[in-house]
């Protein structure tokens, strides 16, 4: 039987935090693997006589984080074939230890027992050396993965793994979103490692411009003491009341809600390509631009007398609240299919007439507006139990579609068509799929391997249209050869 593995922590950096039992572990195990060799306590290691491997070399190796931490597992699971091994890691062996997660999720399904030896983490460390209590408040915020997370500005914020200046650059700029430039933050390095442990004030704007930041530093934002800085919003309400001004664009001055329709369309298209390509700076972009037509729409309706900026803002913060009964008010949801559908009863109580399918925009796209129906008529018992039922109602879609075109009936083939489709996107939502999503990711295989196909055929001298079907389909095959490899 493989292993066992134990996950044990250093402690912070002062060799004192070390554990006995982790320490008696470290000399027993024939086997220790350090996730990193670059921590204060590993010299004192050294000298009791510890041998030891490390995964340092596959921080140069890989291009991820991610990928890192995959290999560390797999490297830990490797050595436990052999026999017992000891994994040890910088703090807690649970505190901000993506690798010590894999490992608990793949030892299991590998018939592996897993042990834990736990130590201070870094985060006793910063607060001892702060002074702070978390009882008072502490939310905790990966610097790595800055993007992904925001502060809670009204309780105290740790930003961990700040390892450079780089990371605290980018730290720096998510930040100033949420609090001032010049709010008082505290920079802590190699807390509670004995003579190198620092604490330094700063403003936000200077965090990056410490010299000393390094792979031990981490981050304090205290409780705000103002409330987070406003949104620029209503300088975009005066640019656009300027534009369709007397003195403004002709262009701007022209539109109406019915000529700018198909602008909002674009911008909302190029927000979800936006999206699907995870480019988040393009998604900034566009973003704002879908905005502007929010603003563009709200100030001709202010110039008719019929609503402004202002109501669509109250408006939506009032049906937010009210279709939220479970977070602002007295009601319990305790998982996101409940929280729907409490969502939609609020909405079908605030609708006047219309019934269950009632609001649901006919200009949607088909796809989506199939799936929405579904999805709303699902909420009442009718549908499938499962995606077998809907996927034989499909193959049953096709054969009548079959039948349709042997009967050369245009009206018929259209329906049976479209019954078809409408059988493919309940299929596609009863295993979570998004119907809509993935024909637009299939559209876009086919342009990139006609695309391939067209490029190769005018590296040989050949143009579309003078070409056997045969010599294209090869091309195909190979463009999508190439997507595989």
């Amino acid at each position: 039987m493989a292993g066992p593995v134990t996950l044990a922590g250093l402690g912070p950096g002062d060799r004192r935090a070390v554990p006995l039992g982790v320490l008696e572990a470290l000399r027993q195990s024939p086997r220790v693997i350090l996730r990193t060799g670059v921590h204060p306590v590993v010299p004192w290691l050294v000298e009791q006589g510890i041998k030891f491997t490390t995964c340092d070399r596959f921080y140069e190796e890989e291009r991820t984080f991610e990928g890192v931490y995959r290999r560390v597992a797999g490297a830990v699971f490797e050595a436990a074939r052999e026999g017992p091994v000891v994994y040890a890691v910088p703090g807690h062996p649970l505190v901000a230890e993506t690798a010590s997660r894999y490992i608990l999720e793949g030892a299991e399904p590998a018939g592996i027992e897993v042990d834990i030896l736990p130590a201070p983490s870094f985060i006793d460390a910063v607060l001892a050396a702060l002074r702070l209590d978390p009882v008072t408040g502490i939310q905790l915020i990966d610097g790595l993965s800055i993007e992904e997370q925001r502060p809670i500005i009204h309780t105290g914020n740790i930003v961990m793994q700040v390892h450079d200046r780089l990371t605290a650059a980018k730290v720096k700029i998510r930040l100033m979103a949420f609090y001032p430039d010049d709010q008082p933050v505290k920079v802590v390095r190699a807390a509670g490692v004995p003579g190198e442990e620092r604490v330094a004030e700063v403003r936000l704007y200077e965090v990056d411009r410490l010299p000393w930041i390094d792979h031990l530093t981490s981050l304090y934002i205290p409780p705000a003491a103002a409330p987070p800085r406003d949104y620029p919003l209503a300088s975009l309400v005066g640019i656009m009341a300027t534009l369709r001004g007397e003195h403004g664009c002709p262009w701007d001055r022209e539109q109406t809600h019915a000529s700018l329709k198909r602008y909002l369309l674009e911008e909302t298209y190029e927000v979800l390509e936006a999206i699907e390509a995870g480019d988040m700076h393009s998604l900034c972009e566009e973003l704002g631009d879908l905005l502007l037509q929010i603003v563009f729409h709200a100030r001709i309706a202010e110039e008719k007398g019929s609503f402004d900026l202002a109501d669509v803002l109250r408006g939506i913060i009032a049906k937010m609240i009210r279709r939220h009964p479970h977070v602002f008010g007295e009601e319990r949801a305790e998982n996101a299919p409940e929280v729907l559908r409490r969502w939609e009863k609020i909405k079908e109580g605030e609708k006047e007439n219309g019934g269950l399918l009632g609001g649901l925009p006919r200009a949607l796209p088909a796809l989506v507006r199939a799936e929405r129906v579904q999805q709303r008529v699902a909420q009442v018992g009718f549908d499938w139990p499962d995606c077998h039922g809907a996927f034989a109602k499909l193959v049953e879609e096709v054969e009548e579609l079959r039948a349709a075109l042997a009967g050369a009936d245009t009206a018929r083939v259209a329906a049976e068509l479209g019954d078809l489709l409408f059988a493919a996107v309940n299929v596609a939502r009863l295993v979570g799929v998004e119907a809509e999503g993935a024909l637009r990711q299939t559209v876009d295989r086919f342009t990139r391997r006609f695309a391939f196909v067209e490029e190769k055929l005018k590296k040989r001298g050949r143009r579309l249209g003078e070409v056997p079907l045969e010599e294209m389909d090869l091309l195909w095959e190979e463009a999508k050869k190439g997507e595989k490899t």
